[in-house]
């Protein structure tokens, strides 16, 4: 069905990754890629100076390891992506410039300033310019 599928990954939403990943796999034809992304929200400048020396890299690292766990043995051609911006534009920016298919995201169940903010999920679906799975 799709080729080039995208998962955007938050580790603070429990297993929703994993559940993403595997609907993922359904969806990717034979000889396709996953791409597993986390994006690290980025720091603004006057807060850098209160934390400790190398946390970004460490932050970083932690990341990368995660998602390779993830991947496990999936069984398919998977990259990692860890990048640096606000989560729903580095979504939209990454699949548009890597070319995805399809992004396949979790949404947690909306809440009252949702509807006014709208959530990365919505937000990723009003703005991509290619085919996106919610899972809750």
């Amino acid at each position: 069905m799709y080729t080039n599928i995208l998962v955007p990954v938050v580790f603070e939403h429990g297993n929703h990754g994993e559940n993403s990943l595997k609907v993922a796999k359904e969806l990717l034809d034979d000889g396709g890629k996953i791409t597993l992304l986390h994006v690290m929200e980025e720091i603004p400048s006057y807060a850098t100076t209160y934390l400790p020396e190398g946390l970004a890299k460490r932050q970083h690292t932690e990341a990368v390891e995660a998602l390779r766990d993830m991947t496990g043995t999936i069984g398919v051609s998977t990259e990692i992506a860890v990048v640096q911006g606000h989560a729903y534009s580095s979504i939209l920016e990454y699949a548009k410039k890597h070319e995805n298919d399809c992004i396949v995201i979790a949404s947690h169940k909306p809440g009252f300033e949702d509807y006014f903010l709208g959530s990365t999920a919505a937000r990723v679906v009003r703005h991509a310019k290619c085919g996106v799975h919610i899972l809750r």
